[in-house]
């Protein structure tokens, strides 16, 4: 992984790598989780329920498994994370992508180090040092349908009509445009033409629009295709040196034209599974939704010779993670993220105690979860200002007295009971994103600005010493302007998940222990189905715990939710409501912050400076505490497959991938998943 970005930092970058992707499947910690933007508070799915108490152990071997064995995969996600659209370039969401990946291929891919790797381009190349590049495209790749019949030719111009579609108001309602509109030059410019021609003329005048030779696409967008040449060449707004990373996103996938003429503008949004042309790994042979979903290895598959794919993928729909551990143990399932209630049982003995020698400490996933404080909040009628909460929250010191005074490991124990600290989260980049030229992580540089060095033996960002004192100052500056103690601080959960409601206890314990009832006390709260409808759009919560994961290699993907005044800040516009509050000291921070961004977001040409100034701009917002750090996914799990043969990719949509894995007969053991960690880091 530390590879990655050390390869695209040259001056005049010529990359040519070696092609096709390796994959993984479920994630490693217990499915249920957050997305990119997640609109729950993150609580483990795990169940109050007792494990079943039968001893369904796995057949003992004395050698190790072998790789390759398992030609069929069955894995499982939560019913909370269905599918919600077979568009790929419309989705957003990591419970949709997760299985789009596996049905198209984009340019690149990764490796199970994270390193780009080719896929359906051959090669790559940027002539001048980062703002022109060119991909050209493998030979003999084709659209097929789910009977993996072809339909056409993939060829280089699909890649301008799926920027079209993408960049399209009237088609794409602005998702997936962001990356794209920041970066290739006009793609903005098309993007707010179809939104004006949309709403001068209306939607249809919008829709009719193509990226054909001569079109106002062709006219407007910095992208050249060359059907003869399979080649594609992107013109950047400057020196994006990380840009080729871009290509492992959804955001720069390709869209035939002869699909769209067949279904139609508005057919095409509507896609599904049985009318839409595939040209991945995978098709889709049965679906039904809250049910199950068969992946069918491609027989048309233009990479057939490179990679090794199961015959089929089949992906069950559970309720919960104690439903999926029972289809783990009658052998119906090949790996199963374990609940806090069946991995203590495992570990302590009390419960499936044969299984405790498989048991394997999950890979972290890509989501960086943080604190998110809620700057202009209401109160349950969510129409009248809770005016001591918002004046609480815009003191500093009320800031830094949560940042250093809660100590998250019973938290962090919900997710990770034999090793809670390993889920901790010092920085709000999420690991492995970005790289110097000597492969150093950003984040490190991000602890050496805050002056912190990572313990994994203790929580070293909590300081009792400096809490109390930052409590003592802001109990006498908020007192001063009408504030009453405790404050009361809202947190809001599903009322249908007593796992939810368990977690929220040790929340409310952990600021009570912490901080103090008479300073601080937390209320659980809770909505009925929408948390987005009857909790965040209200503004009645005081905080949310929430994960993002990168789209691309560079800290802005995280920092730039963050900003001040900035309509494309996700989180300061629909969670944390930074712009409402009025209070200078917290706006003089934010402005601090914003301008350090803006500023990092400038530099260019040399990748290590870029870095350097986006990790102080992190180390300032830290230190002001407008959002406290929290977790990294890390749990516990059976499986029989190689975890390190998987793409580990810590930003984009790769990871999960079904191709290239390594598969056994039999479950991991603990000995075993060491064994090959440990041949894994040092390659």
């Amino acid at each position: 992984m530390k590879k990655l970005l050390a390869m695209l930092l040259a001056a005049a970058m010529v990359l040519s790598l070696a092609a096709c992707g390796g994959q993984p499947g479920q994630s490693s910690a217990a499915p249920g989780q957050s997305t990119n933007a997640p609109e729950s508070t993150k609580a483990p799915d795990q169940s109050t329920k007792a494990p079943d108490q039968s001893t369904n152990a796995p057949a003992e071997s004395t050698e190790a498994p072998t790789p390759g064995t398992t030609r069929t995969l069955n894995t499982y996600e939560t019913k909370a994370r269905e599918l919600e659209t077979w568009n790929v370039h419309y989705s957003q969401a990591a419970a949709d992508l997760n299985v789009l990946c596996n049905l198209f291929d984009g340019l690149l891919t990764n490796d199970n180090h994270g390193n780009l790797k080719l896929n359906a381009a051959k090669d790559y190349t940027s002539p001048d040092g980062g703002k022109t590049w060119v991909f050209t495209l493998n030979e003999g790749m084709t659209w097929f349908n789910k009977d993996g019949e072809v339909q056409a030719d993939v060829v280089a111009s699909d890649w301008a009509t799926g920027l079209e579609w993408v960049l399209n108001y009237a088609k794409n309602d602005s998702y997936n445009v962001s990356m794209p509109a920041e970066m290739i030059v006009g793609a903005n410019d098309y993007y707010e033409y179809t939104k004006n021609l949309t709403e001068t003329e209306g939607e249809e005048a919008a829709k009719a629009l193509t990226a054909e030779d001569g079109s106002k696409f062709a006219e407007m967008v910095g992208i050249e295709v060359d059907d003869e040449a399979g080649t594609i060449t992107y013109t950047l707004v400057d020196q994006l040196p990380y840009f080729p990373s871009v290509a492992t996103y959804n955001c720069l996938y390709p869209l035939s034209a002869e699909l769209i003429e067949e279904l139609g503008v508005d057919g095409y949004r509507d896609v599904t599974w049985e009318n839409m042309w595939y040209n991945g790994a995978y098709t889709v042979t049965y679906f039904v939704s809250q049910n199950q979903k068969v992946l069918t290895k491609s027989p048309n598959y233009w990479n057939d010779a490179n990679c090794s794919r199961f015959d089929t993928v089949t992906i069950k729909m559970v309720d919960s993670a104690s439903v999926a551990f029972q289809l783990f143990k009658n052998g119906e399932l090949d790996h199963v993220s374990l609940d806090q209630a069946t991995l203590q049982g495992i570990y302590n003995g009390t419960s499936d105690a044969n299984l405790k020698d498989y048991l394997v400490e999950s890979r972290p996933t890509k989501y960086s979860y943080q604190i998110h404080l809620v700057y202009s909040k209401n109160l349950e009628d969510g129409e009248t200002p809770d005016t001591n909460w918002n004046t609480a929250v815009a003191n500093e010191n009320f800031r830094k007295s949560l940042y250093y005074g809660l100590d998250l490991t019973n938290y962090f124990a919900r997710t990770n009971a034999i090793n809670p600290l390993s889920c901790q989260n010092f920085v709000y980049t999420g690991n492995g994103v970005a790289f110097t030229s000597d492969g150093t992580d950003y984040t490190k540089l991000v602890l050496k600005e805050l002056g912190m060095e990572y313990d994994s033996t203790k929580y070293t960002r909590v300081d009792a010493a400096k809490a109390a004192e930052f409590k003592k100052k802001a109990m006498e500056e908020l007192s001063a302007k009408g504030v009453t103690f405790p404050v009361q601080v809202d947190y809001y959960i599903s009322g249908s998940s007593d796992v939810a409601a368990q977690t929220a206890k040790v929340l409310e314990n952990i600021f009570a222990e912490c901080l103090g009832s008479d300073y601080v006390v937390l209320k659980t709260n809770t909505y009925v189905s929408s948390l987005a409808n009857e909790v965040r759009k209200p503004r009645k919560a005081s905080f949310f715990i929430n994960g993002w994961g990168a789209d691309f290699a560079d800290p802005i993907n995280f920092l730039g939710q963050e900003t001040y005044d900035d309509t494309a800040a996700y989180y300061s516009n629909a969670y944390s409501n930074c712009n409402d509050n009025d209070d200078p000291d917290l706006i003089a921070a934010y402005k601090e912050f914003t301008d350090l961004v803006v500023k990092a977001k400038a530099i260019t040409g040399n990748m290590d400076e870029r870095y350097a100034a986006f990790a102080k701009a992190e180390a300032c917002m830290l230190n002001h505490a407008l959002v406290i750090p929290c977790s990294y996914e890390v749990g516990w799990e059976l499986t029989k497959v190689n975890n390190y043969s998987k793409v580990y990719s810590m930003y984009g949509m790769q990871a999960y991938r079904y191709v290239d894995w390594e598969t056994s007969e039999t479950p991991y053991t603990t000995a075993q998943m060491n064994e090959l960690a440990a041949k894994y880091n040092a390659e």
